[in-house]
């Protein structure tokens, strides 16, 4: 199998390239990373939260680009369905795939009030109703597949692309100090540490880019 290449923004600033990133290394696909240079004005935008599509992360491997991080998960499963990146029961699976699509497509009030920032620590921030909202939704969503399937992951013994799409929700947990009960804060725990996740963050936290308007206090 040829070696892929995986085209990624911040390692700091970038939720859906660890997204994508952790994705690969969970698949076990042999790649490479690029990293766009902070100034890239398609990175920025997307890093802002003001471009209308997510071109990055980008996935190409032999004559298949995909740019789009569901699309990588699928395109992942198919390639290594060994891997677990779905679950193997379908009614599982199912919901594992409803879960990522809504981490996809919604939370915009946590998106914008919580922006993924590693390298920061704001004990005192203050959560709003709208970001509150988002973050009942998304504890609710851990807690009822963590009861479930027993953990220390959403869908049981082995990581799946739903905790690939919710890693940067721990990371931005964590930045904000954010109130959680035992088992939500235990889940936390268990990505965070994850040897890619552990990576990725080490990589993050020596990143010599910065963003103002991200790294502005709040």
């Amino acid at each position: 199998m040829s070696r892929a290449t995986l085209t990624i923004n911040s390692r700091n600033y970038g939720s859906w390239s660890l997204r994508g990133w952790l994705l690969c290394k969970m698949a076990g696909i042999d790649f490479v990373e690029e990293e766009l240079p902070a100034d890239d004005p398609a990175s920025r935008a997307e890093l802002l939260l003001l471009s209308p599509s997510f071109l990055v992360p980008c996935l190409v491997h032999d004559s298949v680009t995909v740019w789009d991080t569901l699309a990588i998960g699928e395109y992942l499963h198919e390639l290594m369905p060994d891997a677990g990146l779905l679950p193997a029961d379908a009614a599982s699976r199912s919901r594992c795939r409803s879960i990522c699509g809504e981490m996809h497509a919604g939370f915009a009030n946590l998106r914008a009030a919580l922006p993924m920032n590693i390298r920061a620590d704001h004990p005192n921030f203050m959560v709003w109703a709208g970001a509150q909202a988002d973050i009942d939704r998304v504890t609710r969503i851990w807690s009822d597949c963590l009861l479930a399937s027993g953990g220390p992951y959403l869908f049981g013994e082995r990581p799946t692309m739903a905790d690939a799409m919710y890693a940067p929700v721990c990371s931005r947990f964590r930045t904000y100090h954010i109130k959680l009960d035992h088992l939500c804060d235990d889940y936390c725990d268990t990505i965070l540490s994850m040897p890619a996740v552990r990576e990725w963050i080490e990589a993050a936290r020596v990143e010599p880019e910065q963003l103002d308007e991200l790294d502005a206090e709040f």
